[in-house]
């Protein structure tokens, strides 16, 4: 298999892909669960999940290893995943998925703002027009 499918876009699209379906399986469970408890049951399957990966992986290693500003910002990021996941649950169970999704999908936005404040990163002029445009499409899917 060519390394290119196997970069990061290849994994990009599965992700976006999988997001999707967790939209769409998420609004039909919450439907009978409330969302807080439907993200820590959503939690419990991917603990175990991921621990199977990472041991298929052999990428186990001590907690004592990672780096301190490495460990600081795994947990930072884990805080916000959390918050973002029983938000995204409470969004999924009073709105409409594509609605909520489209708003979701504003992350894109913050990404590109946060990371050329924040990372140095460089973005072309193409790609800040890409950006408005996910905006205008989010303004445009998100109204009823």
């Amino acid at each position: 298999m060519p390394a290119s499918l196997l970069g990061w876009p290849l994994w990009a699209a599965l992700s976006a892909g999988f997001a999707a379906l967790t939209a769409i399986f998420a609004r039909v469970g919450l439907r009978e669960v409330p969302s807080d408890y439907a993200t820590f049951l959503r939690t419990l399957v991917i603990l175990p999940f991921l621990a199977l990966m990472v041991s298929l992986r052999g990428q186990w290693m001590p907690l004592g290893q990672v780096p301190g500003r490495a460990g600081l910002f795994l947990v930072l990021s884990g805080l916000a995943t959390g918050a973002s996941w029983l938000c995204y649950f409470r969004a999924l169970s009073l709105g409409p998925a594509a609605q909520v999704a489209s708003i979701d999908k504003m992350s894109v936005v913050l990404v590109a703002v946060f990371a050329a404040a924040f990372l140095g990163e460089a973005l072309s002029p193409r790609a800040w027009a890409g950006i408005a445009l996910i905006v205008i499409g989010v303004l445009l899917v998100s109204q009823r």
